[in-house]
């Protein structure tokens, strides 16, 4: 997708404090040395138990055409500093030009439940390469976990009722809609109304017509057969442009009629009013003129508390519309990812891992070159270590919340997987493409294999995550030494 969208190479597709961060780099020596990032977000999303996966098939397209052309170079070398004099020397500028990456890239699988402090990538390499890929990876990838994570939810409530994603004209530009259209799809939903996004993608696309058809003639009877007449293999007929109800029974008698033409009515669709009780009514009307298969689509600003709440009514809604507040994340529209480095090496080989400190436990780091393993139990995930590969996974088989040390779980069972799998070594791909239905899969699979408690939308029960006792303990000690030092250097300056 960014191969066909985008032409020329995007690496000033960055936060410009990347760029000076890495002239800092270059201008000290430091330019090659290696560190350790990791991409994560600290808790799910929309208040909700697990997040979903996805974007790293961008992120991936990204990092294989990343690049510096002529024209990137020559804007770069336009920028001043506070003085009018150039932001960045010549030489530096000359180094972009020859810069080819050369970093390391493991990363959960899209598809993949993930939780909070558990890393979706982890970036190894010179440390002015992991930099300046801060922020596109982050704009890749937040985003369509978001999304993704948002139509499971809404697949969730709507159980074994297909979603429809209809938001490419509430989305945020044409990436936002191709990219919503692509997440929502491994998130769960069956069809997609972008029809870009069909062909790009591969994904179904689906729609019919709008109350402006049915407003240009003279009657609704006569717009529904019109409709049928131009697309009778497509009939969907949009009943609330004037009475419901009525609507329901001018499509059933253009059905008829379609029926004697050799075609079928595939179903009629709400757009408005009260969803629950029009539904129902319909059904009834349907059922009685003979259109038992007829289907009930429903739209209108619909989200998972919605569909769930119309569920609990009786609804007979069988497919279900959702735009606006699937693809823009109507409830919260930004993930919160972050991306934190963990370790650098040093001169002698070793590596020095490292720790940000924060006055809040949650925005405290976790130091080391970080690695999940999932832990089975029959088939269901039963819990999450998050370990340094360096040291390894301590014997005692023991996990710490990483916000509450008091909170601890020993993992015992014989099936377990690590999460993290190699995507790039040395800037180049190791990792073969993945068809959106297989990720989409993954992801259905996945989430069958959680406790319902952790999918449910009020007050999910926390899926258990947390450091390798062992890491904890490293991190406890590297936490406690920072601080001394600096309570030292207060009482030296004092």
């Amino acid at each position: 997708m960014i191969n066909e969208l985008y032409q020329p190479p995007l690496a000033l597709l960055t936060d410009l404090y990347q760029l000076t961060m890495a002239y800092g780099y270059w201008k000290l020596g430091r330019a090659d040395q290696q560190a350790v990032f990791h991409l994560f977000f600290r808790k799910p999303p929309f208040a909700g138990g697990y997040a979903v996966a996805a974007g790293l098939e961008q992120a991936l397209q990204y990092l294989e055409r990343f690049r510096f052309d002529a024209s990137d170079l020559e804007y770069l070398a336009s920028l001043t500093g506070n003085d009018d004099a150039p932001l960045f020397e010549q030489g530096f500028l000359e180094y972009l030009d020859q810069t080819k990456l050369t970093v390391d890239v493991d990363a959960v699988p899209e598809g993949t439940i993930t939780f909070g402090q558990e890393p979706l990538l982890r970036v190894r390499g010179p440390i002015l390469q992991c930099q300046l890929l801060e922020t596109p990876l982050l704009n890749l990838i937040n985003f369509q976990t978001l999304i993704a994570t948002k139509a499971s939810r809404i697949a969730t409530a709507a159980g074994d009722d297909p979603i429809l994603e209809f938001g490419l004209r509430r989305a945020q530009g044409i990436d936002g809609a191709l990219s919503a259209s692509r997440a929502a799809y491994i998130g769960g939903s069956a069809a997609t109304s972008n029809v870009l996004a069909g062909k790009m993608l591969g994904i179904p696309v689906k729609g019919t017509h709008a109350h402006s058809w049915v407003m240009s003639f003279a009657t609704e009877a006569e717009a529904f057969d019109q409709y049928a007449a131009a697309m009778p293999n497509n009939c969907v007929f949009l009943v609330d442009t004037y009475d419901t109800l009525d609507g329901v029974r001018q499509a059933c008698e253009v059905g008829k009629t379609l029926r004697q033409r050799g075609h079928e009515m595939v179903g009629i669709r709400l757009d408005s009013g009260d969803l629950a009780y029009l539904s129902i009514e319909a059904r009834k009307i349907l059922d009685e003129a003979g259109f038992p298969a007829a289907a009930i689509v429903a739209s209108n600003d619909l989200d998972e508390h919605i569909i769930e709440s119309l569920k609990t009514q009786g609804s007979q809604i069988a497919i279900w519309g959702v735009g606006t507040k699937l693809v823009t994340a109507f409830d919260q529209p930004a993930l919160g990812g972050v991306y934190k480095l963990a370790a650098i090496q040093q001169a002698d080989g070793t590596w020095l891992p490292k720790v940000k400190l924060s006055e809040q436990a949650i925005k405290t780091s976790i130091p080391g070159t970080l690695q999940v393993r999932r832990y089975l139990a029959e088939g269901r995930m039963i819990g999450d270590m998050i370990y340094d590969q360096t040291q390894g996974i301590d014997p005692r088989g023991v996990i710490v919340d990483s916000k509450d040390a008091t909170r601890r779980k020993r993992l015992v069972c014989t099936e377990s997987t690590d999460l993290l799998q190699p995507t790039m070594r040395a800037g180049e791909r190791v990792s073969p493409s993945e068809t959106l239905t297989d990720i989409r899969q993954r992801a259905k699979q996945q989430l069958a294999s959680l406790h319902p408690t952790i999918k449910r939308f009020m007050n999910p029960h926390e899926y258990p995550v947390g450091l390798d006792i062992g890491l904890h303990e490293l991190r406890d000690k590297m936490i406690h030494e920072a601080r001394q030092s600096r309570w030292n250097d207060e009482e030296t300056t004092t």
